[in-house]
């Protein structure tokens, strides 16, 4: 019985080892940097979305970011959930910037002591409109500065969003109120 650890060791790194040689690996994703961290704090309004479980059903959802003394960026994200009316939900991750990453990479705490991976793909020159993303391409988020943006920008920025590598197919747009 004592081999067992070893053996299950074992069987768990030439697992490990199969799937990073599969091809299933997909590449990490690009990103927008060099990003200015701090003209990227403020709000962005969800716009499009592969939402994460909680958001799955989230209306008017925004997402502040404000520095921290530290230089860590405090987030708050809020929602209404299930309608435009109904309950305000709200979460407060934390995030930090990935040092050698142009301020494009953060990762964010929901629970200690695990973070998220949150890549800023996209970053108009006006900091307006961004896309942030995930290597898994299981979560993707449309943002801008303001509750609706064009339908030719809309557009865009889903083709941006699958030339990630995204299933646009999967992407919910978020309501706002009029």
């Amino acid at each position: 019985m004592r081999t067992l650890p070893f053996v299950l060791l074992a069987l768990m790194v030439a697992t490990t080892t199969a799937a990073c040689r599969s091809g299933n690996v997909k590449p990490s994703i690009p990103t927008a940097a060099p990003v200015d961290v701090d003209r990227f704090m403020g709000d962005w309004y969800v716009i499009a979305h592969i939402p994460s479980f909680p958001e799955r059903d989230a209306y008017a959802a925004v997402e502040s970011y404000a520095k921290l003394p530290d230089g860590r960026i405090q987030t708050t994200f809020r929602f209404r959930k299930g309608a435009l009316d109904g309950p305000e939900k709200t979460m407060h991750p934390v995030g930090t910037v990935t040092p050698g990453t142009g301020g494009a990479v953060w990762g964010m705490q929901f629970i200690w002591p695990i973070q998220a991976e949150y890549v800023i793909a996209y970053v108009d020159a006006d900091y307006q409109q961004t896309i942030v993303g995930r290597s898994k391409r299981d979560y993707v988020w449309l943002m801008a500065r303001t509750p609706r943006i064009s339908d030719a920008d809309y557009e865009a920025r889903i083709r941006q969003i699958q030339a990630l590598g995204y299933d646009v197919s999967k992407i919910r747009r978020v309501p706002h109120a009029p």
